[in-house]
């Protein structure tokens, strides 16, 4: 020690300083989601790729365009918009028109994030949100699959992908095909499980390859950057209901192996639902989180209209966030828990 050291050295709280910070949490994020991005590329080719820079160009403008000259930079190097970007692109269908995919984009930080007082404040999911204000928006476009082609026909762009906006109807592929959710609720067919774990299936871009999912996800585990109580939850309550449907008609409801990895139940259970932002901060209420959401999707998909229920069902959890979080507080050390 120096002699001129101090002999009482007095300092202001926090005394300790967190190795996590935002730019660290979105690049941990962004590093899980790449196996499964990289996946959706490889089945759908380079309408996919252009899908997902048109989100990311999207929600960076908005960001840029809302945001303090001053704080610009800081705004985005915390790689959140560049986040929502990625994550609301892996949602959409791999021909989606481009300048529909920048509008969402777009829509995401706008509806999302700056409208609620920007990061930190947003009560519901923004990369959600840009994909129920697609959904509403343009239903046709959003609900059209098309199969996946191969990498021998990576630079093959689907009709759709460059249609010009506004001025008429994308011309829709010859090549479109129903998802494994929409076989099973209007067929009553089932999709093989190498078929959902490996990601040849139809569907979104990103959310098709159940096992690079949850690889992502065990990366997220292990650099703890996982509420995992919200996640479990979600795969328990879903497992159980799916289990009981089973019991009452093992014909019409899917098991438990097609509810758990077919559509967006691994991305959003994994990667959405656990936003810290738009869950619950209490152990408890993560578990309550959780059950809602998995009831929910298993509810909608198979007692809805549509044969996905994952957005409706976090986006709802979202909005029960706030009522959870004060109901589930724990007591205060020398306060009654009235």
């Amino acid at each position: 020690m120096d002699k001129r050291d101090p002999d009482l050295l007095l300092q202001s709280a926090p005394l300790l300083k967190q190795g996590l910070n935002v730019p660290t949490a979105m690049r941990d994020v962004l590093l899980a989601l790449m196996p499964a991005l990289l996946a959706g590329f490889w089945y759908f080719g380079l309408s996919a790729l252009l899908v997902v820079i048109a989100t990311i160009l999207g929600a960076m403008m908005m960001e840029w365009t809302f945001t303090p000259k001053a704080q610009r930079g800081m705004a985005l190097g915390d790689g959140s918009a560049l986040l929502t970007g990625v994550l609301l692109g892996m949602t959409l269908p791999p021909a989606l028109p481009l300048w529909m995919a920048w509008i969402g984009g777009a829509a995401a930080i706008g509806l999302g994030k700056t409208l609620w007082g920007g990061l930190g404040n947003n009560l519901f999911n923004p990369a959600i949100v840009g994909r129920a204000f697609l959904l509403g928006t343009f239903p046709i476009a959003m609900t059209t699959w098309h199969v996946a082609a191969g990498p021998d026909q990576f630079f093959n762009l689907y009709s759709s992908t460059l249609a010009f906006p506004f001025m008429q109807a994308p011309p829709m592929d010859g090549m479109s095909a129903a998802t494994p959710l929409g076989l099973m609720k209007f067929e009553q067919t089932d999709t093989p499980i190498f078929s959902l774990m490996f990601g040849n299936t139809a569907g979104s871009l990103g959310e098709t390859s159940g096992l690079l999912l949850m690889l992502g996800g065990l990366y997220l585990l292990v650099r703890r950057a996982l509420e995992w109580r919200i996640p479990l939850a979600i795969f328990l309550s879903a497992g159980i209901f799916t289990l009981l449907l089973q019991q009452i008609d093992p014909v019409r409801f899917p098991d438990i192996h097609f509810t758990l990895f077919s559509g967006g139940m691994l991305l959003g259970a994994i990667y959405m639902a656990t936003d810290p932002v738009t869950s619950p901060v209490t152990p408890k209420g993560a578990w309550i989180f959780g059950i809602g959401i998995g009831f929910l999707i298993v509810l909608i998909r198979n007692f809805g209209g549509l044969p996905e229920g994952v957005l409706y069902a976090i986006l709802l959890m979202n909005a029960a966030t706030p009522l959870i979080n004060r109901y589930t507080q724990p007591r205060v050390f020398g306060r009654s828990r009235k």
